[in-house]
Order: C-alpha cells, then sequence, then structure tokens
C-alpha cells in the first residue's frame, strides 16, 4: 500500500459550501507532491486535512496503512510550512529553529548540534543572534523551512511558501526547497498557484479547479497530454493557444486558415465530431515562422502582429488570427514589426483538438 492513501475525501463546511470533492490519491514514501490551480480551488484546504487543522467531512485519509482521520497534527508526525512564515518575532533565529526540540524535551547539546547542522544546510550560520525583523524575506523563508526539517519528520507539508518573496528569491528557494528535499527524504506536499514551481520541482503534479481533481501526473505528462482545455491551459507559459471551429468533413476553418485533420485523426473521430464546435489548441513555443525555412508536416496559419514583448532569451508575439487572439514564442532575433502580416506553422505533431462542450481532450487516433 502506498504511504499516504486519500479515498473520496471531502469538505463541507457547516454553511453548506462544498470546497473539495471525492478527492483521491496516492502517495509514495519520498514523493514531491504539488497541488496546483487557481485561488478558491480547495488545494490549501486539502493540505490543512491532510495537517489535521481541517476536519475531513468525508471520506479516509490513512499514513502507512492506518487510518489518520482522528489523529491531532501531533501524532500525524508532520512539520508545516506556511505563507506567512509565522516566526516567533522576539526570538533569535536559533531560539526560533530550537523551539519545536526544546518543547520535546530534548537535550541541550542535541538541540545545539541540530541547529547549528540545519543552519549549515539553509546558510543561515551568520544570522543565528538576529530576530527575523532583521532577515530579508528570503532569510526568514530558510529559517521557516528549517523550524520544519530540524525535527525529522517524514511529512513535510508547505503552503505557499514563496509567495511573498520576489521573483529572483523565489528561484533561489525552489532549488533550496528541492535540495533539501533530496537530502531528508520525506514525503513533500507543496501547495502553490505558480505553475513553474510546480513543473519545476514536483515528481508529480495535481490540478485542481473548483474542488475537483482535474489531472495527477508527472510534469511531462500534464504539458504533452493534457485531459482537458484547463489543464493545457494552466499549465504553459505563455499558456496554450485555443481557437474555436466547427468540424466539416475533417477540415476546421481556423481564422480563416484551413486545417485538414483528415492528415492526422481516425475516421471515426471526425465521424462523431462532425458539424461539431471543437477547439483547435497549440502551444505557443511549438510554432516555426515560415519565413526562416520550409517547414513540413505542418499546418501553415496567416496572422497579424498586433504586440511583441523581449524577453531577452525569448519573444512573445501577440497576433491576430481573423479576430482570434493568440500568443506565438519565437527566437529573439527573429522578432517581427508591428502591424505586419506572419505566417507561421503549427507541426502536426504539435496539434491539440478539444471538445468544446465537455472541454475534454479528443485523442486524434486510437491509443
Amino acid at each position: 500500500m502506498s504511504y499516504l492513501v486519500l479515498k473520496g475525501i471531502n469538505k463541507i463546511y457547516p454553511n453548506g459550501y462544498h470546497a473539495v470533492h471525492d478527492f483521491n490519491l496516492q502517495i509514495e514514501k519520498g514523493e514531491f507532491i504539488v497541488f496546483v490551480g487557481s485561488s478558491g480551488c480547495g488545494k490549501s484546504t486539502t493540505l490543512r486535512m491532510i495537517a489535521g487543522l481541517e476536519n475531513i467531512s468525508k471520506g479516509e485519509f490513512l499514513i502507512d496503512g492506518k487510518r489518520a482521520n482522528e489523529m491531532g497534527p501531533r501524532e500525524r508526525g508532520v512539520a508545516m510550512v506556511f505563507q506567512s512564515y509565522a516566526l516567533y518575532p522576539h526570538m533569535s533565529v536559533y531560539d526560533n529553529l530550537a523551539f519545536g526540540l526544546t518543547l520535546q524535551g530534548v537535550d541541550d547539546d542535541v538541540i545545539e548540534k541540530k541547529v547549528m547542522n540545519t543552519a549549515k544546510i539553509l546558510g543561515l550560520t551568520d544570522y543565528l543572534d538576529r530576530k527575523p525583523r532583521a532577515l530579508s524575506g528570503g532569510q526568514r523563508q530558510r529559517v521557516a523551512v528549517g523550524r520544519a526539517i530540524i525535527r525529522k519528520v517524514d511529512i513535510f507539508l508547505m503552503d505557499e511558501p514563496l509567495s511573498n518573496l520576489d521573483a529572483k528569491q523565489r528561484v533561489t528557494m525552489r532549488s533550496e526547497i528541492t535540495q533539501i528535499h533530496r537530502e531528508t527524504g520525506a514525503t513533500t506536499i507543496y501547495v502553490t498557484h505558480d505553475q513553474t514551481e510546480a513543473m519545476t520541482m514536483a515528481d508529480r503534479i495535481v490540478v485542481m479547479k473548483d474542488g475537483y481533481v482535474q489531472q495527477v501526473g508527472t510534469p511531462h505528462a500534464l504539458y504533452f497530454n493534457p485531459v482537458n482545455m484547463f489543464v493545457a491551459g494552466f499549465i504553459g507559459e505563455p499558456p496554450m493557444n485555443f481557437i474555436d471551429a466547427v468540424m466539416k468533413n475533417g477540415v476546421l476553418d481556423v481564422g480563416g486558415n484551413t486545417v485538414d485533420l483528415n492528415k492526422l485523426a481516425d475516421k471515426d473521430v471526425i465521424k462523431k465530431y462532425e458539424g461539431k464546435e471543437v477547439a483547435l489548441g497549440f502551444r505557443p513555443e511549438a510554432i516555426k515562422l515560415t519565413s526562416k525555412g520550409e517547414v513540413n508536416d505542418a499546418y501553415r496559419i496567416s496572422c497579424k502582429v498586433e504586440l511583441t514583448e523581449l524577453l531577452g532569451d525569448n519573444t512573445n508575439v501577440y497576433v491576430d488570427i481573423n479576430g482570434v487572439k493568440s500568443i506565438l514564442k519565437v527566437d529573439p532575433h527573429d522578432s517581427p514589426e508591428l502591424d505586419t502580416d506572419l505566417e507561421f506553422a503549427i507541426p502536426y505533431k504539435s496539434v491539440y483538438l478539444f471538445d468544446k462542450e465537455t472541454e475534454k481532450r479528443i485523442k486524434l487516433t486510437k491509443e
């Protein structure tokens, strides 16, 4: 049996609000799992139920085969890192790190050894005598993480721990938390609304929307094989482009451009969606500019350039495809001029198709 098992977990508040619906997940020992989704999707509520800070309304939560629904947070053997750091302002960094061990009655010499080792891992050795107010945001977050890992628990829970940091600090702390996870081997569940954090840190990602799990999988699986439009649009930066069209004899009119799916899709798929609304999806970075040479096995799309954003390693090009807005990601040296006509190609292998009614991905060929 998996180390952590969530079976049909639901959270219903006294006012009737159903925050989490039928959440099912099995987590192996030592995995790094990330819950991701927009605000209000239920990811933090689920984390708090795992921690024992929220009661489970319905379902069963198992830790190493034992039912944990009625266990308190201490009995579950978890350590939690919050968005707000939750440091004691009147205590030094040393005392903040040592506090949990002191409450457990650990000997002073053992506490000192553990604090010094943890401080060394997190680069806090020179700041042990400082109060939290004398630290930067990144340093405070290191203390919060250190207070969790010093207890040597089996389960780390992290709720938006990097959201208060600036962009540079977030990149640094992402790598540090990932490294700490590798060193400790603890099972980690991490909550974020930032899909970049999810993609770079997770072994597996749980994508949530409106209290429901949309998809569970590796970063690679979610990026290349999204099950629906929400996952396809949430994972990836910039997000996937979608263009609405109606299937007619296997052909789509995509902003005045012809996309013949007979070249890609099984006849049964074309027959099933004849006369129905679908959405063609393609990722901004999957396209190729036809002006840069011959592109084979691809659909050609004409558009007009409306805006460009030079980001250093690439340029985001905002285009109008006969009234449909899309984003292309191109080499910065290939940035087109504003208000010019542009043609790009979408390789056949990079085309996605979705059912507009259900928003589920349409598999073009039989598995």
